[in-house]
């Protein structure tokens, strides 16, 4: 555990440098980074972002979405929420992840994301990447933001892993390509 607190440490003081903010060192790549961190760590990462995203006295504003809540509030929007389960029951698994991909699909967690003006000290903070899967995988989710974050640190809080070619979440499922982010801490 101590191993994941000392990165978590780092990785408190990296993202308020000025460069990680303008993402310095990327070879003219977006600015995605990818936090991996071993799944039974989930707790301690979960504290860590709590506090931190409460932080008054960072050098950056960090705006976390929690990909799991940002689904919840697609479901809620649409009123669907309480159907769900009744609707699984019927219908079957099978059915309900092919309905939620299609209403809760990269363009409406993208628009539940926008907001106001981009500071330059704005990071983004995705979490609750385990909890929404399957219904949001992060690899796609990462590909349909770059336009309308180009200008914004992305920072993913990954429970999983990423070789710099493939993320793998939870290190037991199938790996995702994704090669336009970058391994912090």
């Amino acid at each position: 555990m101590s191993d994941v607190n000392e990165r978590l440490d780092s990785l408190r003081k990296l993202i308020q440098s000025r460069e990680f903010l303008d993402g310095k060192g990327l070879s003219n790549e977006v600015n995605i980074r990818i936090f991996c961190y071993d799944p039974k760590d989930e707790m301690a990462v979960r504290n860590f972002t709590e506090k931190l995203v409460t932080d008054r006295s960072l050098a950056c504003r960090l705006i976390e979405y929690n990909l799991y809540k940002v689904f919840l509030s697609i479901c809620d929007d649409k009123r669907i929420t309480d159907k769900i389960p009744l609707q699984e029951e019927k219908k079957g698994t099978r059915f309900i992840l092919e309905q939620m991909k299609r209403i809760a699909n990269n363009s409406a967690i993208i628009e539940k994301m926008q907001y106001g003006k981009h500071e330059s000290d704005d990071v983004i903070l995705i979490t609750g990447v385990g909890e929404a899967f399957p219904f949001i995988r992060v690899h796609t989710l990462l590909d349909a933001m770059q336009p309308h974050f180009s200008d914004v640190p992305i920072l993913v809080m990954y429970p999983g892993t990423f070789d710099g070619r493939y993320v793998k979440l939870f290190d037991k499922l199938k790996p995702d390509p994704y090669y336009r982010a970058f391994n912090i801490v």
